[in-house]
């Protein structure tokens, strides 16, 4: 399954990606939780960082 690179926005903010940096693109987290691919932008990921690393789900965040 091949993305638009366009159309992938942060699933906690809706902050959209910025498919036209390669530099910000590299600083996206991609996870895979119950077979749905959800995409944190950099702000949500370093508030979270503790929270996917301890593989909690998404509904405790």
């Amino acid at each position: 399954m091949t993305e638009q690179p366009g159309a992938v926005a942060c699933s906690v903010c809706a902050a959209p990606r910025d498919a036209e940096s390669p530099v910000q693109a590299l600083m996206w987290v991609r996870e895979d939780e119950r077979g749905r691919v959800r995409w944190l932008c950099p702000r949500c990921a370093r508030t979270h960082v503790r929270d996917i690393e301890a593989k909690l789900p998404s509904e405790y965040w």
